[in-house]
């Protein structure tokens, strides 16, 4: 087990210093115009992927980083340069967190490869739980998967929202319905191939923020995929629901679903990724008010503004250090017995959106305009208290966390 620790090792920060570089060098420049465009930023995600950085083999050294900094510190790094773009560079790797926490080793090997391609033909990679009646009350889900013992297939069909790539993706990870009276205890993962009849892209959704990442609702009209498609495979599922009746009999303890267990792992991601933007726009806000005068003087002169900055600086660190502590733990095994994960994005979410609202308050009108990159920030900073469960989400589950009560 690796010591919990504050610093970045030597590797580390070389890794942190050359996505700094390409987030400055090359995101920041195409920031602006990809968010008008609201278009997938191909040029940006090859560009990643030439030097490595949209790779198995990055994102894989990355998340079995010992010290479980690797993911946190690259999200916030890329996000740094910009949410939209960095979103399309890294939104596969919540399909591969899918494979990688509920597949077998032989699918993990078979198919997160598929997700990314390489450097002369780059793939994408869709995780689609969400669905228009179904967000954080997963329970409600609707998508249903029916074993066809005959020719060991399943066949999905339902319609998913919200899914980042969804519909331009080479492969489709799709959470649905085995077994309808369990719940949300009775879901489970499938891939979907490349070129699968069936699956087609329905609307792609304008966005508030976040603009330069793909975002659709994905159909599934009977869908067929092999059984070897099953995450975890099908002895695996058919014992855990197995263990899932039992418990709904004797009214036991709650067993986590396939989408659950992609969100938990991934939860301190999207905290660094709050993170990142949250550090942009405080820069920003602090060179403004360095060398912006008013009344002969600097405003950062002023404790008005001053004392904004400084609370600024302080919930930045509080969030990195709460997204490291749970990245920390999660590579570790230790449990999340306080919920530490939930704590980490909540924290950082809420300061993201918090951070980048003073940043356009220090700029003034300048901040309100598109001519500085913090209204975009702020724009694209919403997402972070909606996606991969709501701030609402995270403190009931905090607070059953902590109380042991089925708090609703």
């Amino acid at each position: 087990m690796a010591e919990f620790t504050m610093e970045l090792n030597d590797e580390q920060k070389e890794v942190r210093d050359w996505l700094h570089g390409f987030a400055a060098d090359v995101i920041r420049p195409a920031a602006a115009e990809w968010d008008e465009r609201e278009e997938t930023p191909w040029p940006v995600i090859q560009e990643a992927a030439k030097v490595g950085i949209y790779s198995l083999d990055f994102y894989a050294q990355q998340y079995f980083d010992p010290t479980g900094l690797g993911i946190p510190m690259a999200m916030e790094e890329l996000f740094w340069g910009d949410a939209g773009i960095a979103l399309s560079i890294v939104g596969t790797g919540l399909a591969a967190v899918g494979v990688l926490a509920n597949g077998t080793e032989e699918q993990i090997g078979t198919w997160v490869p598929q997700m990314y391609g390489d450097a002369n033909d780059v793939k994408l990679a869709a995780f689609c739980s969400s669905e228009p009646d179904a967000g954080s009350d997963v329970a409600s889900m609707r998508t249903r998967a029916v074993y066809d013992e005959a020719k060991d297939e399943w066949v999905i069909n339902g319609t998913k929202t919200w899914a980042t790539n969804g519909g331009i993706a080479n492969v489709h990870v799709v959470v649905a319905v085995v077994d309808p009276e369990l719940g949300s205890k009775g879901h489970a993962s499938f891939i979907v191939p490349p070129n699968t009849p069936g699956l087609a892209q329905g609307q792609k959704f304008k966005k508030h923020g976040i603009r330069a990442s793909h975002t659709a609702e994905v159909i599934l009209d009977n869908v067929r995929v092999p059984g070897s498609c099953l995450l975890g495979g099908k002895q695996k599922l058919d014992e855990r629901l197995a263990r899932a009746r039992e418990r709904a009999k004797a009214g036991g303890e709650r067993v986590k679903n396939a989408a659950m267990a992609t969100f938990e792992a991934s939860r301190p991601a999207v905290g660094a990724m709050a993170v990142g933007t949250a550090r942009a726009a405080y820069e920003v806000a602090l060179d403004y008010a360095m060398t912006r005068e008013q009344f002969g003087r600097p405003i950062i002169d002023n404790q008005g503004v001053a004392f904004q900055l400084a609370e600024m600086a302080t919930q930045i660190d509080a969030a990195r250090l709460l997204v490291w502590r749970a990245s920390w733990m999660a590579i570790n095994g230790k449990p999340f017995t306080a919920a530490e994960g939930s704590m980490s994005k909540l924290f950082a979410s809420e300061t993201a959106k918090k951070v980048t609202a003073q940043a356009i308050q220090i700029l003034g009108g300048n901040g309100y305009t598109r001519e500085y990159p913090v209204e975009r920030m702020h724009r694209d900073s919403a997402i972070y208290t909606i996606f991969e469960g709501t701030s609402e989400i995270q403190r009931l589950v905090i607070a059953r966390t902590l109380s042991g009560m089925p708090i609703r």
